[in-house]
């Protein structure tokens, strides 16, 4: 089973391309937090996710989406390999989101918060055979 469900706030703010079919792709990051008390102290560590959805919630994601605004994502982990222009072989985990709920604004951002994506849509890379999908 491949679920994964991440709450945080936007690292930097939604980039939206096309793939050659015309499917929207964003791609952006996501600072999710963890606090825990180690004795008497409490301590915080970052977890930084990025973050890739498609379709019209991509759309939507990019329009409504800012730096620093909290999340919901659900969504599956995928591993990429690709080779870069230098010749090198690169690769990432990264989490492909099926859902995408916006729960509110960033410090001192303005925009529409509590906006919420449409619901799940049919996984665009389906279709690809099994071919690995060049960097964003």
């Amino acid at each position: 089973m491949n679920i994964v469900i991440l709450l945080g706030r936007l690292t930097r703010d939604p980039e939206l391309r096309y793939m050659p079919n015309q499917t929207a792709v964003a791609t952006f990051g996501l600072a999710v937090n963890r606090r825990y008390k180690q004795g008497e102290e409490w301590k915080e560590e970052v977890c930084f996710v990025d973050i890739t959805v498609f379709g019209r919630q991509a759309e939507t994601s990019a329009e409504y989406l800012h730096k620093g605004q909290q999340v919901l994502i659900e969504g599956r982990l995928t591993f990429r390999r690709w080779e870069g222009k230098d010749g090198q072989a690169h690769s990432k985990h990264e989490v492909v989101a099926n859902r995408v709920q916006f729960l509110g604004q960033g410090q001192g951002q303005q925009g529409r918060g509590g906006e919420r994506a449409p619901g799940p849509e049919a996984d665009p890379l389906a279709d690809l055979g099994g071919e690995e999908m060049p960097p964003f």
